[in-house]
């Protein structure tokens, strides 16, 4: 793959994007931020699933004193999700928010983006400039252009005010349901902007269709070099968005979160059930450091070679799985002792 595009480095409270630092996966919070309490433990479950920046709605005024309690709170950095209401971005700025995101196409006049832009200047922290296709500008909306192309005209023109006002601590993003025009968007950005590029296919859709489209858009762009921070985007479970999210970071081998676990998709050579094997393993791999490579097949074709490539492998056959450690055979077990043995060698290979 070409290197990753270098652009203008900003940090997200502790949380660096863009510059040479590795993408990061990001979520959105769908609880009331009302209930901060309830928010706080959907955060805590974002961030056990790989979540390194948190966004959070403030859709009125009744919602700031939860989102500057949950800002107070949180173990990773908190991002005001801000429309149509330039107040509430200012106040959550001053009330503990680690970035502002906003479409200034539905801010409102230039004063009120200016107010956002000055409220976050004297706060320290960035905005995303971040522009839809289901909410252009008005000035966009109607030209009869690519959506591409109009996704690209309104985020440059934004970021050239926002540099006008001596502003440049700010994220991209130009996103669309459809994966071709986000795609041609973002390639356009990446040539024309320095700023950091927040990548997204937005409304996805459910979880299955959503990750496809999510894993073929984004794969394209990272395989690009484009791209500093992601969302998955599904209407699903958030915490869902996030192992999505590691997951195509690990495909492409940017960044790994828990090992890799090489697994077959079975056929009518296999002799044991392998789908619920390989899915209690994947489920006991997560929280275990990455760097190891663990395989898990299911017949005599590619098994035994991709259990030897393996650090710890399983190649089964009739009823029995052959375990494998850096290529040795190690021992035969049971079908029902599969997944026993094989956390049994992991933990032994970690231990040293």
């Amino acid at each position: 793959m070409p290197e990753r595009r270098e652009t203008r480095p900003v940090m997200v409270g502790t949380v660096p994007v863009g510059g040479r630092a590795p993408v990061t996966v990001q979520s959105m919070t769908t609880t009331d931020t009302r209930d901060p309490a309830a928010t706080l433990d959907q955060i805590a479950a974002l961030a056990d699933a790989g979540c390194e920046i948190v966004r959070v709605a403030i859709p009125r005024s009744e919602a700031l004193d939860g989102f500057a309690a949950i800002c107070g709170a949180s173990p990773i950095p908190v991002v005001a999700d801000v429309h149509f209401d330039h107040t509430l971005a200012i106040q959550a700025a001053r009330t503990g928010a680690a970035k502002l995101r906003i479409n200034p196409g539905n801010i409102g006049p230039a004063e009120r983006v200016d107010a956002v832009i000055d409220a976050a200047g004297e706060a320290g922290i960035p905005i995303r400039i971040g522009v839809n296709a289901g909410s252009l500008a008005e000035e966009y909306r109607d030209r009869d252009w690519p959506l591409a192309d109009k996704l690209v005209a309104s985020a440059v023109a934004f970021c050239d005010h926002f540099r006008e006002r001596g502003f440049e601590d700010i994220v991209v993003s130009a996103k669309a349901s459809s994966v071709a025009s986000t795609v041609d968007a973002y390639r356009a950005l990446a040539d024309e902007l320095p700023y950091p590029l927040h990548l997204g296919v937005t409304e996805a859709g459910t979880s299955r269709a959503g990750t496809v489209k999510s894993s073929v858009g984004l794969g394209i762009l990272l395989a690009e070099g484009i791209g500093d921070t992601l969302r998955v985007s599904l209407t699903a479970d958030p915490v869902d968005e996030v192992l999505v999210g590691w997951e195509i970071l690990a495909a492409l081998d940017l960044r790994r979160r828990t090992p890799e676990l090489v697994s077959c998709p079975t056929c009518g050579r296999c002799e044991v059930d392998l789908i619920p094997i390989a899915t209690e393993v994947e489920r006991r791999l997560r929280g275990r450091s990455a760097g190891l490579k663990i395989a898990v097949m299911g017949c005599v074709v590619n098994g035994p070679g991709e259990a030897r490539e393996a650090d710890i492998g399983v190649a089964a056959g009739k009823g029995v799985g052959m375990v494998f450690a850096k290529g040795r055979p190690l021992r035969k077990v049971p079908e029902d002792q599969i997944v026993d043995a094989l956390m049994q060698e992991i933990d032994a290979l970690e231990r040293g």
